[in-house]
Protein backbone atom coordinates (compact mmCIF):
# COMPACT_ATOMS: atom_id res chain seq x y z
CA UNK A 1 0.00 0.00 0.00
CA UNK A 2 1.20 3.41 -0.71
CA UNK A 3 1.23 6.52 1.69
CA UNK A 4 -0.02 10.01 0.06
CA UNK A 5 1.01 13.38 1.33
CA UNK A 6 -1.26 16.31 0.34
CA UNK A 7 -0.53 19.77 0.85
CA UNK A 8 -3.78 21.93 0.85
CA UNK A 9 -5.50 24.80 2.40
CA UNK A 10 -5.99 24.03 6.08
CA UNK A 11 -9.81 25.71 5.49
CA UNK A 12 -10.55 23.71 2.55
CA UNK A 13 -9.32 20.96 4.22
CA UNK A 14 -11.58 21.42 7.71
CA UNK A 15 -14.33 22.05 4.82
CA UNK A 16 -14.24 18.97 2.78
CA UNK A 17 -13.47 16.85 6.04
CA UNK A 18 -16.80 18.53 7.60
CA UNK A 19 -18.87 17.12 4.06
CA UNK A 20 -16.82 13.72 4.77
CA UNK A 21 -18.21 13.70 8.17
CA UNK A 22 -21.79 14.56 7.04
CA UNK A 23 -21.79 11.45 4.69
CA UNK A 24 -20.01 9.12 7.90
CA UNK A 25 -16.44 9.23 5.95
CA UNK A 26 -13.63 10.60 6.95
CA UNK A 27 -11.15 12.19 4.20
CA UNK A 28 -8.78 8.90 3.93
CA UNK A 29 -11.74 7.31 2.64
CA UNK A 30 -13.29 9.99 0.66
CA UNK A 31 -9.95 10.13 -1.01
CA UNK A 32 -9.43 6.61 -1.42
CA UNK A 33 -12.74 6.64 -3.28
CA UNK A 34 -11.88 9.36 -5.74
CA UNK A 35 -8.99 7.45 -6.88
CA UNK A 36 -10.82 3.84 -7.20
CA UNK A 37 -13.55 5.97 -9.36
CA UNK A 38 -10.94 7.10 -11.37
CA UNK A 39 -8.93 3.86 -11.94
CA UNK A 40 -13.01 2.25 -12.91
CA UNK A 41 -14.21 4.96 -14.98
CA UNK A 42 -10.79 6.62 -16.91
CA UNK A 43 -12.36 9.88 -15.86
CA UNK A 44 -11.44 12.57 -13.06
CA UNK A 45 -15.26 12.75 -10.89
CA UNK A 46 -15.28 16.21 -10.79
CA UNK A 47 -17.97 18.84 -11.34
CA UNK A 48 -16.56 22.41 -12.43
CA UNK A 49 -19.24 24.00 -13.34
CA UNK A 50 -20.82 26.96 -11.27
CA UNK A 51 -24.40 25.92 -10.51
CA UNK A 52 -26.35 29.12 -10.89
CA UNK A 53 -30.46 28.82 -11.11
CA UNK A 54 -31.58 29.92 -14.10
CA UNK A 55 -34.43 32.63 -14.27
CA UNK A 56 -37.77 31.01 -13.95
CA UNK A 57 -35.67 29.23 -10.51
CA UNK A 58 -34.97 32.82 -9.40
CA UNK A 59 -38.49 34.01 -10.07
CA UNK A 60 -39.34 31.58 -7.70
CA UNK A 61 -36.93 31.74 -4.86
CA UNK A 62 -38.16 35.43 -5.10
CA UNK A 63 -41.77 34.68 -4.27
CA UNK A 64 -41.22 32.21 -2.20
CA UNK A 65 -38.98 34.91 -0.13
CA UNK A 66 -42.24 37.29 -0.51
CA UNK A 67 -44.21 34.75 0.81
CA UNK A 68 -42.38 34.23 3.61
CA UNK A 69 -41.52 38.01 4.45
CA UNK A 70 -45.42 38.57 4.00
CA UNK A 71 -47.34 35.80 5.85
CA UNK A 72 -49.05 34.85 2.43
CA UNK A 73 -49.45 31.66 1.13
CA UNK A 74 -51.00 28.15 1.13
CA UNK A 75 -49.57 26.05 3.89
CA UNK A 76 -50.67 22.46 3.78
CA UNK A 77 -50.59 19.65 6.79
CA UNK A 78 -49.41 16.83 5.08
CA UNK A 79 -47.53 16.13 2.14
CA UNK A 80 -50.68 14.67 -0.02
CA UNK A 81 -52.77 17.64 0.85
CA UNK A 82 -49.43 20.18 -0.73
CA UNK A 83 -49.47 17.04 -4.15
CA UNK A 84 -53.19 17.36 -4.40
CA UNK A 85 -53.50 21.42 -3.89
CA UNK A 86 -50.43 20.91 -7.31
CA UNK A 87 -52.22 18.55 -9.33
CA UNK A 88 -55.67 20.82 -8.67
CA UNK A 89 -54.25 24.12 -10.29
Amino acid sequence: MATMTIRCDERDKREAARVAEYYGFDLSSVTRAFWKQMGRTGRIPLDLGNEEPNEESLEAIREAERMMRDGTGESYSTSKELIEAALAS
